[in-house]
């Protein structure tokens, strides 16, 4: 049985994205095979579509996808056909049908729609971890975030405020300001601003903590933002990796923290995975935070989707539709 999929043959620009037909895949011991409702698109799938990180070719990218379970494999006890569906950690999902390990998938309240379920796993569970574990906020803590209109932005925002938070920001259009102040963002500034603002809110203390995934060209200023035993968490380098720098600068700076997580470490066992799961899709089912889709494409418009992303003109989740 085939099914219709998009392909990359070889390292490419957004065009190397061309839709295929694939073999349906069957689900093997502990495998949901989903048939998929949207797929998230993620900024890691250019770096692999175009020989940035090492992937066999051809290649289907996606590994974020929500759907209904279509067959099980051996040994799933906790999962049925039928159930409704959404991983972070799939395989080949721009396509029509998916495999998903069931140990790395969750179920989605029936009062979550499966487009908004497509676009919450990964950027969702970033921001749970980011909150909850790897800095820990407090209620009245003062916290600069970057790219306040971003998927991750957007949802680490609404965390934040949940949290009792004040939160700082960066976004660089009026329309991508107006988004992150509907998510509640206290202050949402250029990003040449940000050290003015953070002296104005916080007295001259500095925040308790800042979440950085732009990396190399914030790293100072976030460096500079943090207060007395302050935590700098560097999730990610859209713009580069930051450059060795000596330790003893944060003992100077005084006694500040630097962590640089990754999600996967932060879901470690099943059980931590369904906490974090659990609780993201549980607030959008009641209403406590939002997601935005920023755009829907067909499948078939995968490339589209890759070109508009790689613009850094979207706002929100990008997802694709079969």
């Amino acid at each position: 049985m085939q099914q219709q999929a998009i392909v990359v043959n070889e390292p490419s620009d957004a065009s190397g994205l061309v839709p295929a037909e694939i073999p349906v895949p069957a689900p093997g011991p502990g495998q949901l095979m989903v048939k998929i409702a949207a797929t998230g698109v993620n900024f890691i799938e250019t770096y692999q579509r175009s020989g940035v990180y090492a992937v066999d070719y051809p290649f289907t990218p996606g590994t974020e996808f929500s759907g209904v379970v279509e067959q099980i494999g051996d040994g799933v006890q906790n999962y049925k056909v039928g159930d409704r569906v959404a991983t972070a950690s799939g395989s080949r999902g721009y396509a029509q049908y998916a495999l998903v390990d069931a140990k790395r998938a969750g179920k989605v309240p029936d009062a979550v729609n499966l487009n908004i379920a497509a676009a919450l796993p990964l950027q969702g569970m970033t921001a749970h971890y980011l909150v909850h574990s790897s800095y820990m906020v407090r209620s009245g803590d003062v916290v600069l975030t970057y790219a306040g209109a971003g998927g991750v932005g957007l949802i680490l925002t609404q965390l934040l405020k949940l949290k009792g938070a004040t939160v700082i920001t960066t976004a660089s259009t009026q329309e991508k300001k107006d988004l992150a102040k509907a998510a509640g963002a206290d202050y949402v500034v250029d990003y040449d601003q940000v050290a003015a603002t953070v002296e104005q809110v916080t007295g001259g203390a500095g925040v308790h903590a800042v979440y950085d995934g732009i990396g190399k060209d914030t790293f100072e200023t976030s460096l500079a933002a943090l207060r007395r035993r302050g935590t700098l968490v560097l999730f990610g380098g859209a713009s580069g990796q930051v450059p060795d720098f000596n330790l003893q600068r944060l003992n100077a700076g005084g006694s500040l923290s630097v962590t640089r997580p990754k999600l996967d470490d932060f879901l470690a066992t099943e059980q931590e995975l369904h906490w974090r799961f659990g609780d993201i899709f549980g607030w959008v089912a009641a209403g406590q935070i939002d997601v935005r889709i920023g755009a829907e494409y067909p499948l078939t418009e995968a490339a589209a989707a890759h070109a508009a992303l790689e613009s850094r003109a979207t706002t929100g989740k990008i997802i694709l539709v079969p």
